[in-house]
């Protein structure tokens, strides 16, 4: 393809699938990051050969520094190394994939370069949202989404030039996650173990548990409010087990447009790449005919009060959403370090906001 990026996160799950996209596209890495994962960054460092490391870990960046010393890669560390890759080394795309409040600054950093910034944290759109899309507004800068669902709503809004006044509604599906159909009463002793068992998606354990507990909906709805600019109750979240459809957008005049495909966080990670072209894709093509049954379902916000808690957090405004987003990443650092249980999760967030 001849085009070059820069990736912010790249030994996470979203970050390694983008270096696979970029291999299969023949794309140039120009500069990768990462927190201390130091034995993936090697290897990553020694197979695309980027000019620019940056490992925010300062111990682990000594090391890597030590261990890629043959090659011609430069390292960084820190926050400031961060930002120095998400300037983007030249690069013609700047993928945004750090998880949780730690990818604001870089975010704001490369939305300030005018390049095209493929935004898979939804974090910056939730703590720093009016921010977020004024910086981007300011140097012109061109947000393509990779989170699946707000990939799919980019789509299907192409499909109609005067989306702002023809738009009535945005329907954003949900897997429901592992613990679908279950009560609160059976929710009570999860384990960790269980709650990172995803049916359908592979992602890392925070937006994994965020899953379980219909969080990550819950941001994904302020992600989606900032992103194509309409208010909290313009959005319906619809549990969708077989992740097939991942998002739709309902017009005035009541037709309703959809995104289908393999749940492939590949797909969505290509188009943000390609888009406005498509190129063939590592995800497999979507056979209707195997599939047979597509359903939906309301969510049951009594057991899975996260979803409710982030329109409350919507409507409230930017502080409220900083703080949802920051006491729901404290919470699920205690729940997987074993230290509250699962519904502690939501109790603790209502503590806050």
């Amino acid at each position: 393809m001849g085009k070059t990026i820069s990736i912010l996160g790249s030994t996470g799950s979203i970050g390694r699938q983008t270096l696979e996209v970029a291999g299969h596209l023949g794309c140039k890495i120009k500069a990768i990051s990462a927190s201390k994962n130091i034995d993936l960054l090697e290897e990553q460092v020694r197979l695309f050969s980027p000019e620019l490391v940056a490992v925010f870990d300062e111990e682990a960046a000594a090391v890597i520094k030590e261990r890629i010393a043959d090659t011609k890669t430069r390292v960084v560390q820190g926050m400031e190394g961060q930002i120095e890759v998400a300037r983007g080394s030249g690069a013609d795309i700047i993928v945004t994939a750090i998880a949780g409040q730690a990818g604001l600054e870089p975010t704001i950093a490369a939305l300030k370069t005018g390049k095209r910034v493929a935004l898979a944290n939804k974090e910056p759109l939730v703590c720093a949202g009016e921010k977020v899309m004024k910086t981007a507004e300011k140097h012109r800068t061109e947000i393509i989404p990779i989170d699946s669902e707000h990939s799919a709503i980019f789509q299907c809004l192409k499909s109609e030039p005067s989306r702002q006044t023809n738009l009535k509604k945005i329907i954003l599906t949900a897997s429901g996650g592992p613990f679908r159909g279950k009560t609160r009463k059976e929710l009570e002793n999860i384990t960790p173990e269980q709650a990172l068992k995803h049916p359908n998606w592979n992602m890392g354990s925070k937006i994994t548990i965020d899953s379980a507990t219909l969080m990550n909906k819950g941001l994904e709805l302020i992600e989606a409010m900032h992103l194509f600019n309409v208010n909290p109750d313009q959005i319906e979240v619809v549990i969708h087990p077989e992740s097939i459809i991942h998002s739709m957008v309902e017009f005035t005049d009541g037709s309703t447009i959809a995104q289908l495909s393999n749940p492939d966080m590949r797909q969505p990670i290509q188009y943000a790449i390609t888009y406005p072209d498509r190129k063939p894709s590592l995800t497999k093509p979507l056979d209707l005919t195997d599939i047979k049954t597509l359903t939906f379902e309301k969510p049951d916000l009594e057991t899975f009060p996260c979803l409710r808690l982030a329109y409350i957090a919507a409507k409230k405004g930017t502080k409220a959403c900083a703080a949802l987003n920051q006491a729901n990443e404290e919470a699920v650092a205690l729940f997987l370090a074993g230290k509250i249980n699962f519904l502690d999760i939501a109790k603790r967030i209502v503590a806050v906001i």
